[in-house]
């Protein structure tokens, strides 16, 4: 009798592959790249920023867009993507060729985060933000393998070998997401439902975007990814410039984070459903941020890689809560539309991170620039609290809020 795999776990398995795909495809691989077409460290936070841009603009409309078509066609059109833009990676001689293929590499996580994860929230309304917990958790399995097997694929400046790696794991996340057997759309018939009831469904839009607590959740999930986008793209280079370490143990480091992330964030979503979102989400973010500030503190390998490991703990606590609490404070009907405002936000923040991080390194060098960015989660942290707990009484209703 052939075995027919539950939605939840095809599901968690198309994300897993695919996240596989795209974080080889840079950690550690892209920054080294970069430097290896000879781009300033000034630059690279820039060009290292060009998928994440790109969800800026597409992860709201992809959430739309799977509120009105169905989650599983808009899943399957990231995943298109995700089977296609690693091979493009091995035509690249030039940085604008770079940014062309990182920009169309983004638009698969760019959809994919935001519309999987509503795929999940619709489907458990009880234990929501365990079983987002673990959905995240089998998406950090493919991250947490990703740097080691990138880092040993890497030889010298020869990146064929990791982007082929990306290309077949991206294949097989498209055959897996071939078999998802997900509603074809969340409410109404589709297109027809959307001509009939625009006035509706713009109303469940601007809805999400005048909710506070879901801005203001995604704002910091947007400051959290900013620590995120500084420390994957400069750390490597730091290490590889600075101290001498190879790619493969650089990725390992990155394994150790990853790890932390995937083995804790099921457990911090069980507390969140108990405890509530607020105290979790500022926990993470302190723990984070002391974390980010003391990282370059030392050179020794160990301590680095338990120091970045406590880092994955806190992006963990943060981020096992604040899809939960988008979800648990959105309504069904425009779910995917806060996902995706979600998504949005939190690529603002993690496209500005690099960015912003580059700069700072080129003007101070990189423990003050990491120094700061530390103690800006732990200031980000401390206001949200404040921000939540005034924005409404009735925040702390139990069990989710």
């Amino acid at each position: 009798m052939k075995t027919r795999l539950s939605p939840f776990l095809l599901l968690c398995i198309t994300g897993g592959l695919a996240i596989f795909s795209s974080t080889m495809a840079k950690n550690p691989a892209l920054p080294l790249f970069i430097r290896s077409l000879d781009v300033p460290v000034s630059t690279v936070g820039f060009i290292a920023a060009a998928s994440t841009v790109v969800g800026i603009v597409v992860s709201l409309p992809a959430g739309i867009l799977s509120d009105i078509i169905g989650r599983r066609r808009v899943i399957l059109m990231a995943a298109v993507v995700f089977a296609t833009a690693p091979f493009l990676y091995l035509l690249v001689a030039a940085p604008w060729q770079l940014v062309m293929v990182r920009v169309y590499h983004g638009l698969a996580t760019a959809i994919l985060g935001p519309v999987a994860m509503a795929a999940v929230a619709d489907t458990f309304e009880k234990g929501r933000g365990e079983r987002m917990g673990w959905y995240s958790s089998a998406t950090m399995v493919g991250r947490f393998v990703a740097p080691f097997v990138g880092g040993i694929l890497i030889f010298g400046e020869d990146f064929r070998w990791v982007y082929l790696a990306d290309g077949f794991a991206g294949v097989l996340a498209l055959a897996a997401a071939v078999r998802l057997p997900l509603a074809a759309a969340t409410s109404g018939s589709g297109w027809a439902a959307l001509r009939r009831q625009r006035r509706k469904y713009l109303e469940e839009i601007a809805f999400v975007f005048r909710h506070r607590r879901i801005l203001a959740t995604s704002g910091i999930e947007a400051v959290q990814y900013f620590a995120y986008g500084c420390l994957e793209t400069f750390l490597p280079i730091y290490l590889n410039e600075n101290l001498g370490y190879p790619a493969w143990e650089t990725g390992l480091l990155f394994t150790a984070q990853i790890l932390a992330a995937t083995l804790t964030k099921p457990i911090m979503g069980r507390l969140s459903d108990r405890y509530g979102r607020v105290p979790l989400i500022v926990s993470g973010l302190i723990l984070g941020g002391v974390a980010m500030a003391i990282i370059l503190l030392s050179s020794s390998y160990l301590v680095i890689m338990a120091t970045i490991a406590v880092s994955g703990v806190g992006l963990a606590t943060v981020t096992a809560s604040t899809s939960a609490l988008v979800a648990d404070l959105s309504k069904a009907q425009s779910r995917g539309s806060a996902l995706g405002i979600l998504s949005s936000i939190m690529d603002i923040g993690h496209s500005s991170g690099p960015m912003v991080s580059g700069l700072l390194i080129a003007s101070y060098s990189y423990r003050p620039a990491f120094a700061a960015v530390g103690a800006a989660l732990v200031a980000a942290g401390v206001l949200y609290a404040l921000a939540m707990r005034s924005a409404s009484n009735r925040y702390h209703r139990p069990p989710c809020l």
